[in-house]
């Protein structure tokens, strides 16, 4: 046995526990019978616990007594306003969805509870608070989804909600129990009363309608948002050059052709679609390498009418054993090429009439250059081709050659070797050493140290007598090392030899 609840939330489907709790099954069916629910507010809406509804005025109305049940509707008698609820122990309130009726204490009897209308549906797990306190008479099985748009419905501080949730009208779907006298089923759903239309707070209708303002709203919105982008990339394009500018549109007289078999050839094409007008040119589009057809064209026709005629009867036609698709072209390269052509001549027909100019006929505009002086320097292979002037590189070459400028001496050219060139400076295996400072100071302790130390001495380095040995050795020792310092050659030589040297130290 179930009933289908309609509110203004979504539908709600509950099974009614007819074994465990026949009287309350039975009071709820006859009063939805007699559509004693519709227009019921959902009140006390408590987040991931519970709401309850079944009042058809509601808490919010004075004249409100909570709900009556089907035999104090019927008798009229306020003594059967309320029954007994019977409360079975089996059945707790352990999962989201049970169907409960609210219950109050018997004024005679504390022990005793009645019920009237008021049912409870839990919207939380693990609800055992309401054990004892509410008697559980179905269960929800379908409808889920609208349990989680009441739960997270907005409420004031009596948890009422703010735009009305209520039951529109309940559909029986079994009803096992016989009518009680004096029950007459209404043939529709009565209209809702004053009293009920005076407990509105924001209705239905008003929320549904803001909505689709706001829906219309975030549409236009949205729209415009895309047109700022498409305009922002045609600009992109303009400045790039792919587009001539970026308000173009495309040519309503080209028809794109897709889906063509790959023997399908530029006269073929023609041949078929020239039978709507004149064929400006008909082109299958095909490989740069291969030369083979990429299965797509483009048509253009000398007018827009013979354009739209062949596209409202060429699509879907079969060619060569293939469905064809017609659609109207959306490229625009054809009149960037041309506008780009255009653009270009005149601009060297410009230049050839000034006897000169700029780049591409443009006076302020200069060809791109990689380095700062690449007009100056030669085109062949001869130049350096390096960030540094011309005038930079022969000063420093110039300074090389000039001892004033602090370049190497004739007296270093002298130590050059026999054959003009200097001592091989390249890197060497990191095991061999090169002869340096050091070795050169213990070859000449050594010469000094041995009795043909005469014939090793160097007429350029003599040293003074025994007398002044010490200081002598030292004096000599330091015009040797200024001399291998101008060996070495500038700065730079100096610091790539420093690099080596740390290098092979590694």
């Amino acid at each position: 046995m179930s009933v289908l609840l309609e509110t203004s939330a979504g539908d709600i489907v509950i099974d009614l526990l007819v074994d465990y709790a026949p009287k309350m099954c039975e009071n709820f069916l006859k009063l939805c019978k007699v559509k004693y629910y519709n227009f019921s507010p959902i009140h006390s809406v408590q987040k991931s616990f519970s709401f309850q509804t079944g009042d058809p005025l509601g808490p919010m109305a004075l004249q409100s007594n909570g709900g009556s049940s089907i035999w104090g509707l019927l008798s009229g008698n306020p003594a059967d306003r309320t029954f007994t609820a019977l409360l079975h122990p089996k059945l707790k309130h352990l999962e989201r969805g049970t169907v409960s009726m609210a219950t109050a204490p018997h004024p005679s009897d504390p022990d005793r509870r009645v019920a009237a209308s008021q049912f409870i549906v839990t919207l939380g797990d693990n609800t055992d608070y309401l054990d004892g306190k509410a008697a559980i008479f179905g269960k929800v099985v379908e409808g889920f989804d609208v349990l989680e748009k009441i739960n997270d419905a907005i409420v004031d501080e009596r948890s009422h909600p703010l735009v009305d949730i209520r039951i529109k009208h309940i559909v029986i779907l079994d009803d096992p129990y016989p009518d009680p006298a004096g029950l007459r089923e209404p043939s529709s759903s009565p209209p809702p009363t004053k009293a009920q239309l005076s407990t509105v707070r924001i209705a239905e209708d008003e929320e549904l309608l803001d909505e689709e303002a706001n829906e219309e709203a975030a549409a236009q919105a949205e729209r415009r948002r895309k047109e700022r982008e498409a305009a922002a990339q045609a600009l992109t394009l303009e400045m790039m050059g792919d587009l001539p500018f970026a308000e173009v549109k495309p040519p309503e007289n080209v028809l794109f052709v897709c889906k063509l078999n790959p023997v399908t050839t530029d006269e073929d094409l023609e041949l078929i679609f020239s039978r709507f007008g004149k064929i400006l040119s008909c082109e299958v589009i095909r490989d740069q390498k291969t030369g083979d057809s990429l299965q797509y064209a483009f048509i253009e026709f000398e007018d827009q009418q013979s354009c739209e005629d062949a596209y409202s009867k060429m699509d879907g036609v079969l060619i060569d054993d293939r469905r064809i698709h017609v659609d109207f072209s959306q490229s625009v390269s054809r009149l960037s090429d041309v506008w780009r052509d255009d653009t270009n001549n005149k601009r060297k027909n410009a230049a050839v009439r000034r006897a000169g100019g700029g780049w591409g006929g443009v006076k302020e505009l200069e060809k791109r250059r990689h380095y700062r002086n690449e007009d100056v320097e030669p085109d062949d292979d001869t130049g350096y081709r390096m960030v540094h002037g011309m005038e930079d590189l022969r000063g420093r070459h110039d300074k090389k050659r000039d001892p004033e400028r602090g370049g190497p001496s004739s007296r270093d050219s002298a130590r050059q070797d026999g054959d003009g060139r200097r001592p091989d400076r390249s890197p060497r295996p990191r095991g061999e050493q090169r002869s340096g400072y050091g070795d050169r100071r213990r070859d000449a302790e050594r010469r000094s140290r041995s009795p043909k130390g005469d014939r090793h001495r160097d007429q350029r380095h003599d040293r003074p007598g025994d007398a002044v040995k010490s200081r002598g050795n030292r004096d000599w020792l330091r015009k040797d090392r200024r001399d291998y310092d101008r060996d070495r050659g500038t700065s730079q030589d100096r610091a790539r030899h420093r690099g080596r040297e740390e290098y092979r130290g590694r």
